[in-house]
C-alpha cells in the first residue's frame, strides 16, 4: 500500500508541474517578484496538501511565534535537511517569501527547474567557491532588505535519521555579514520520506522553529555550533527513538 501511494503521489506531482510552471513561464513578464513566487508556491503547497490526502503525511509546527514580525523583518533559516519534504513545506508553512540557495544546475530541470529561474533567489556555481559567497552576500542583503527571508540546510545534503552532517558555516556566514538574525528548524521528516526514499510511510513531521539567534558581534563558526548544538539537541527531543542508543 506504501508503494502504491508513493507512486500515486509521484505522478500527481509529475502530471501538476507541468501545466503550474507552464503558467509561471507565461505569466512571469507581468508580475512581480513577490507575486511570482506565491503563485510558485501554490503549486509547492498542492505537492504538500496531496502528501496529506494521499500519503497521510502530516505536518506539526511548533515555535511560529519564535518568527519575527514584519513585513521586512530579516530572517535566515537555517533547517535541518532529512528529506525532500521539508524543501516543499517551507514555502508553504512561511509567512514570508523565501529564497533558497542553490546551486545553479538545478535550474535546467525541466518545467520545475525552469519555474525556479523565474524566481528571485540565489544560484550558485559551487566550482566558484570565493565568488558563490560573494553573490550569496549581496543577493542575501538585498532580498533580506526587502522582507525575503534566506533559507539554507547547513549540512547541505540530506542525512539518515538518527544521524548528523557536517554543519557548514555559509548560513551563519551570511547572517553575520549581514545582521540578520539566525532562525534554527528541527526536522523530522525522515520518519515519514527517508533520505533518497522513493517509499513514504504516514505520520506526522514535527517542525520546531527556535528562537532568533542575534549574529551582531558573533563569529560564523561559534554561531554555527550554537544553531547545531539546538538543532541536533531538538531532534532528541522530538524522535528520541532514532537516537536511542546512539
Amino acid at each position: 500500500m506504501h508503494l502504491l501511494r508513493s507512486i500515486l503521489h509521484t505522478l500527481f506531482m509529475a502530471v501538476t508541474v507541468v501545466p503550474w510552471a507552464l503558467a509561471v513561464l507565461v505569466a512571469a513578464p507581468f508580475l512581480n517578484s513577490t507575486q511570482i513566487y506565491w503563485m510558485c508556491a501554490g503549486w509547492l503547497k498542492l505537492a504538500v496538501n496531496s502528501g496529506t490526502v494521499i500519503l497521510g503525511i502530516r505536518n506539526h509546527v511548533i515555535g511560529y511565534e519564535n518568527l519575527p514580525v514584519g513585513s521586512t523583518a530579516p530572517a535566515v533559516l537555517l533547517v535541518k535537511h532529512q528529506s525532500t519534504w521539508e524543501t516543499f513545506c517551507m514555502p508553504a508553512l512561511m509567512p514570508h517569501p523565501l529564497a533558497y540557495v542553490f546551486k545553479k544546475e538545478l535550474l535546467y530541470v525541466p518545467f520545475f527547474g525552469w519555474a525556479m529561474g523565474r524566481m528571485d533567489m540565489i544560484h550558485i556555481d559551487r566550482s566558484k567557491r570565493a565568488q558563490a559567497f560573494n553573490k550569496v552576500v549581496e543577493q542575501g542583503q538585498r532580498l533580506l532588505n526587502q522582507g525575503t527571508w534566506v533559507i539554507m540546510f547547513p549540512e547541505g545534503t540530506r542525512i539518515a535519521r538518527g544521524q548528523k552532517g557536517q554543519y557548514k558555516n555559509g548560513g551563519t556566514r551570511l547572517a553575520v555579514e549581514t545582521g540578520a538574525p539566525v532562525i534554527p528548524i528541527a526536522v523530522t521528516s525522515a520518519k515519514c520520506w527517508p533520505r533518497k526514499a522513493f517509499i513514504r510511510k504516514p505520520g506526522t513531521v514535527e517542525f520546531s522553529i527556535g528562537k532568533p539567534i542575534p549574529s551582531a558581534g558573533r563569529q560564523p563558526d561559534e554561531l554555527m555550533r550554537e544553531v547545531e548544538t539546538w538543532i541536533e539537541a531538538e531532534m532528541r527531543r522530538l524522535d528520541p527513538e532514532a537516537y536511542r542508543g546512539a
